[in-house]
């Protein structure tokens, strides 16, 4: 995991002001709640505490939540049909991961694990009923549109400045940009996400400044090099096409300009000896395996503990025993890595939760286009989640699940909008 460092003291000034933050802008106006936790999820200034982490978005989670409690008959949207079949989805992916304990060599990555599948279910909570409280789809789709293109931006930036990853390609190494994301392939999981949401945006409401970002957000996906996001955003932009169809045309030509863009970037960089002086401290990913031998480790693995798994976040602790010497990361697929980890449970949770990501918006997802990005984006994420393992990471997984609860607070029902008078 990246970490930053910045001191202990403007760590904690920094995670205390967001969560007075999140509560006192939820109080006042709970549609700038949701703009808060859109914006800070890319970033965080992470701080050890205990078995996980304390980071900008947990802070401002918090404050929201707290916010929101002012509020009478706030979590009834809830009970609504698409918030409520995902989030039994969400719970049962938590009951899994708690249950996977039962044979965990080690308890405190299977308690982490458990915290960070609760900490996606109240942010789905946060975003569902603080949207249904002041519902205003403009200002939430400037906001999407404002913070991924920063993070486009920020990582097209580390063409220029390096990045600590990087792809021999024609004997050139060629950085794989990131931006603020943990990695390469995670920043191409964000992408899964906001490109099929920046399309429903770009072919419902054109724009010429939406259009501009979503060329932006392809090109630097195309420059993670990540082919398991390219498979997963293409059908999750399939999707997109699908539901508009005759609106698509525009937003296609800008999509393509991002690929060509791309492409032709790298065959330049990769035929251009004397700019690759600029990348001399990009490095190599190493130490985490190829995909055939972290495959297999899995199954391996998984033996021992057919029913309930190895526990939560022993994967990457317990691959040294499949003969894997200096090797400590993950399954490289969600599937796997929940069965290795999980069992049949939590196999069996995962899978559910997939299917009710897009089986909940695919009836009505032209009725926004937050229904259709959450119906695309969580269509690009199950493919490329053969091949990578994504939700692990929040700045990918809590914004999965914020789409998410933009989604399902359009499938809601009426806003609420009375504040309990003991409350103030």
């Amino acid at each position: 995991m990246t970490t930053y460092a910045f001191p202990d003291a403007f760590a904690a000034m920094s995670y205390a002001a967001l969560f007075v933050a999140g509560a006192l802008i939820t109080m006042r106006r709970p549609i700038y709640a949701v703009v808060l936790l859109i914006v800070v999820q890319p970033f965080a200034i992470y701080g050890n505490a205990w078995v996980t982490t304390v980071t900008l978005p947990k802070a401002a989670l918090l404050g929201v939540l707290l916010g929101l409690a002012t509020y009478r008959g706030v979590w009834r949207p809830l009970a609504s049909p698409a918030p409520r079949a995902l989030l039994i989805g969400g719970a049962l992916v938590l009951g899994a991961t708690m249950l996977s304990g039962i044979h965990a060599t080690y308890g405190g990555p299977v308690l982490r694990e458990s915290l960070k599948a609760a900490e996606y279910i109240f942010l789905f909570i946060a975003v569902v009923c603080a949207y249904n409280l002041e519902p205003d789809a403009a200002i939430i789709r400037n906001a999407c549109v404002a913070v991924v293109t920063l993070v486009a931006l920020f990582a097209l930036s580390q063409e220029v400045y390096g990045a600590t990853s990087s792809l021999r390609l024609n004997g050139h190494e060629l950085v794989r940009v990131a931006g603020p994301l943990e990695g390469p392939n995670q920043l191409a999981g964000y992408c899964d996400v906001a490109i099929p949401l920046l399309f429903a945006f770009a072919a419902d409401s054109p724009a010429l400044v939406i259009a501009l970002s979503l060329f932006l957000l392809v090109l630097a996906d195309v420059l993670t090099f990540s082919r398991g996001g390219g498979f997963g955003v293409a059908g999750g932009m399939l999707a997109v096409a699908l539901t508009y169809r005759r609106q698509v045309f525009a937003p296609l030509a800008f999509i393509a300009a991002g690929v060509a863009t791309g492409l032709l970037l790298i065959g330049f960089l990769a035929h251009s000896p004397a700019i690759v002086r600029v990348w001399d401290n990009a490095i190599t990913s190493g130490g985490v395996g190829t995909r055939t031998n972290l495959w297999r480790a899995a199954f391996a693995l998984w033996r021992s503990h057919p029913v309930f798994g190895i526990g939560a976040g022993n994967f990457e602790l317990e691959i040294a025993q499949t003969g894997l010497r200096g090797v400590r990361t993950h399954a490289n697929s969600l599937y796997l890595q929940s069965l290795v980890e999980g069992g049949i449970p939590s196999l069996a949770a995962t899978l559910w939760l997939t299917y009710v990501s897009i089986a909940t918006f695919a009836k009505d997802r032209l009725r926004s286009p937050f229904v259709a990005a959450a119906f695309a984006g969580s269509i690009a994420l199950a493919l490329h989640q053969i091949f990578d393992l994504l939700v692990f990471y929040p700045k990918v997984g809590g914004w999965w699940w914020i789409v998410l609860g933009l989604g399902a607070a359009q499938l809601a029902a009426a806003p609420v909008r009375a504040r309990d008078p003991a409350c103030g």
